[in-house]
């Protein structure tokens, strides 16, 4: 349990980042950093050391240490997003079983280890979307499993709060009247929204008018990126031979690309192998011959990174080149902002319905919202702005903290409640 006057933490436990915060002496929000960096990577990596006893890194040590011997290593990556699926109940790390709640808590454990000592008894507050990732996801197992993941980082008093009220709460610090705000939360695998009405009090009230989610967001537009200009480079969209028949390349190797991690899931031997057969009567064999070596050099992070750069550089200019390079494989496009929004048009249309779905869940139409705050990395994407612009006029629609308003406004909740 807390104690007296311990300190009220916030943890915005996401898809790709977390974010700690903790509410200072003077009332203030800080954002507990690891080194300089305000986000830690949500990922975890395992292997096994050299007197064969399995060892553990988190965050960007995670990344290094798989990129160092990716073979030898594994890799989990969006644990959040399986939350709320009742078919995964466990999965197997080097022969030890690892339940989800294991495996939030240890990332969790590893996440809040710098401040340990200056978070002891602390009150914690943590952040949860609206609707949890997957076509039948269950949401309340997903709540549970996250508490129990807290609960096994020694975190036991614990209260959850959903991520959009919580960048609300961030938002309304800076109000000083009256207001209904929509409050737009896009994560790495989430876009979530609440309709909200805030009075500035003090004390400060909140009152839930209308909540909706969809499992889509970031990664999302990643992959449009992948699937339009670099699969068609690795044999997606060509023809192979069968009984003087041409058939088309299987498509299903391309999936892997949602995740760049996944691609390592190909190496099993009978893909392997389907691609060296399909590859002898290719059409462009060269193209299955690139898609091979980057699946055995594991070089799938280093062509994310590529990838989210150039989506980054769009939201800021017309026109961006992606460039890559692999053992011969080269990738050097210009990719307009233009052809990028078309790309992720059916997430934008999503994105839209799930916005016109939180205003029918409060009662409200968009004339009646005062103001309008995004926030989160996609919020950044000029078409999802305009999104917003053109519903509620661009004088309604603020942005900021991008990265940290949700785990800053967890700690505001814990402090107001």
């Amino acid at each position: 349990m807390s104690t007296p006057n311990a300190p009220i933490i916030g943890i915005d436990f996401g898809t790709t980042n977390s974010v700690v915060t903790a509410i200072m002496p003077d009332g203030g929000v800080e954002v507990l950093k690891h080194d300089t960096a305000e986000v830690f990577r949500t990922v975890l990596c395992f292997w096994l050391g050299e007197t064969g006893r399995v060892e553990h890194a988190a965050g960007p040590a995670a990344i290094e240490a798989y990129v160092e011997d990716p073979l030898e290593s594994r890799l989990i990556m969006s644990i959040k997003s399986y939350l709320g699926s009742r078919s995964f109940t466990e999965t197997r790390i080097f022969n030890r079983p690892w339940s989800l709640e294991g495996l939030v808590g240890l990332f969790i454990s590893e996440l809040l280890k710098p401040f340990r000592d200056r978070i002891a008894g602390a009150r914690v507050v943590v952040g949860r979307p609206v609707r949890f990732v997957g076509d039948n996801a269950d949401d309340a197992l997903a709540e549970a499993r996250l508490k129990g993941g807290m609960g096994q980082a020694g975190l036991h008093d614990v209260q959850v709060a959903l991520e959009p009220a919580a960048a609300g709460h961030r938002f309304a610090s800076t109000l000083d009247a009256p207001a209904t705000v929509l409050v737009a939360d896009f994560g790495g695998g989430t876009s979530d929204f609440s309709v909200m009405r805030f009075e500035p009090g003090p004390p400060r009230r909140v009152t839930a008018l209308g909540h909706s989610g969809v499992g889509i967001a970031g990664d999302a537009f990643d992959y449009r990126i992948i699937d339009n200009v670099v699969s068609p480079l690795l044999g997606k969209g060509d023809s192979y031979t069968v009984m003087r028949n041409p058939l088309p390349v299987p498509v299903n190797w391309y999936a892997s690309f949602a995740r760049w991690h996944l691609l390592s899931l190909m190496r099993a031997p009978r893909t392997m192998r389907e691609i060296a057969d399909v590859m002898r009567t290719a059409e462009h064999p060269e193209k299955l011959a690139h898609l091979v070596r980057l699946i055995e050099d594991e070089v799938g992070y280093a062509l994310y990174r590529a990838v989210s750069g150039v989506k980054a550089a769009l939201s800021r200019a017309e026109e961006a080149r992606l460039q890559f390079s692999h053992d011969g494989f080269v990738i050097d496009e210009p990719i307009r902002r233009a052809d990028f929004e078309s790309w992720i048009r059916p997430e934008l249309s999503r994105i839209g319905g799930a916005v016109d779905a939180a205003l029918t869940d409060s009662g409200l139409d968009a004339g009646q919202v005062d103001r309008v705050f995004l926030t989160g990395g996609t919020s950044l994407v000029p078409a999802v702005r305009r999104l917003f612009t053109d519903r509620f006029g661009e004088e309604r629609v603020v942005a900021g903290g991008e990265f940290v308003s949700v785990a800053e406004g967890l700690a505001l909740i814990g402090k107001n409640g």
